[in-house]
């Protein structure tokens, strides 16, 4: 087994063809520890989520390869790599991307009922109470706060317990203190757990709970803080957004 949870090696990501053709990602070379957290930050357009599609397995590279724990995404039929996603990999959006008709154990079960599995009661709830909603676990997601829709969310990404969770933009809904718990279950899990988390985001205090932030400008990587704070961070995206073309 690696130390890197995931790698990617020249990565490049193009959308079009000829004229009319975008490079989301241009060579992008990254590695991703076990066991850390690490945001991605960027100006609009920098490439973020396409390099967290990418990394994830949602997205093939146009070039370059993707290693998630020692298997290389890139020559796997979409058959594999649906079931590599489903038994390895965990993500969360900014869109909750509930079933507004499921209950709240329901909407955490249903990764495991997609893979075949019968989930056991006693497991789903365990999940809902580690994110903190153990009592509400038959409300329907209309019946929830955004904050908490996000952490049945987060309950329903974790209940196969993927070696690599993903987040893009997984606070970007929710009101300061309700990022800020959700934040630090994703701390904790990395801390805790030895889980890896990549999330992407544009807000420097959520980026200071990382332990690494990886900065992308125009599809490339343009450098990381370790350990940085939110204002050093803030200083960090205000120069790249400043930066002549």
């Amino acid at each position: 087994m690696t130390d890197d949870a995931i790698r990617l090696r020249s990565v490049s990501r193009r959308f079009g063809a000829g004229g009319t053709s975008v490079t989301a990602l241009d060579g992008v070379s990254l590695a991703f520890a076990r066991g850390t957290f690490t945001a991605v930050m960027g100006p609009s357009g920098s490439g973020k989520s396409t390099l967290l599609q990418c990394a994830a397995g949602l997205d093939r590279p146009t070039s370059g390869s993707v290693t998630l724990g020692g298997t290389e995404l890139t020559g796997l039929s979409e058959t594999r790599l649906t079931l590599l996603r489903r038994e390895r990999v965990g993500f969360v959006f900014q869109a909750f991307n509930l079933l507004p008709s499921l209950t709240a154990e329901q909407n955490v079960a249903l990764p495991l009922r997609l893979a075949g599995r019968r989930p056991k009661r006693t497991e789903v709830r365990e999940a809902l109470r580690r994110v903190g909603l153990g009592d509400r676990a038959r409300h329907r997601p209309a019946e929830m706060s955004g904050g908490q829709q996000q952490r049945v969310a987060l309950a329903r990404a974790l209940i196969t317990r993927p070696e690599v969770l993903f987040g893009d933009e997984p606070t970007g809904a929710l009101d300061t203190h309700t990022g800020r718990q959700v934040l630090t279950l994703l701390r904790g899990m990395a801390d805790g757990e030895g889980r890896t988390i990549v999330m992407v985001t544009h807000d420097p205090v959520a980026a200071s709970y990382a332990d690494r932030v990886v900065f992308l400008v125009d599809g490339r990587v343009n450098g990381e803080l370790a350990g940085a704070s939110a204002e050093d961070i803030a200083a960090r995206m205000a120069g790249l957004e400043t930066a002549p073309c």
